[in-house]
């Protein structure tokens, strides 16, 4: 099992940061892919970024030379820098590992809300 818990939301105005932080817990050594999804009101969970044990990482369009994933210094911790937010950024964020058998794990979501 792996525990996920996101904090580094809020709200924010339009063209302003922020960055979400996960860190996780228990069986880490087994995690081969973090990421972060969001999923805003009426739609579904969508992929924003993840990224791999050998750093490798992929981004949604949408957030494209905009937001940054990186794996902070302990292994156990990801980060997504995001910058130049609009309301279309406005969603729950979830934090989520998936191990070396394919099994997802998800955080309980820290809220982002871009408005002026």
């Amino acid at each position: 099992q792996v525990q996920l818990v996101e904090s580094g939301g809020g709200l924010v105005q339009p063209g302003g940061s922020l960055r979400l932080s996960c860190a996780a817990s228990g069986n880490i050594f087994s995690i081969n892919t973090m990421g972060w999804y969001r999923q805003a009101p009426g739609k579904q969970r969508e992929l924003v970024a993840t990224i791999t044990t050998s750093d490798s990482a992929n981004y949604a369009d949408a957030v494209k030379g905009r937001f940054t994933i990186a794996r902070g210094n302990v292994k156990n911790t990801v980060y997504l820098h995001m910058k130049s937010l609009n309301p279309d950024d406005t969603a729950e964020y979830y934090c989520n590992a998936r191990n070396i058998w394919s099994v997802d794990f998800w955080g309980q979501g820290t809220q982002v809300t871009v408005s002026s």
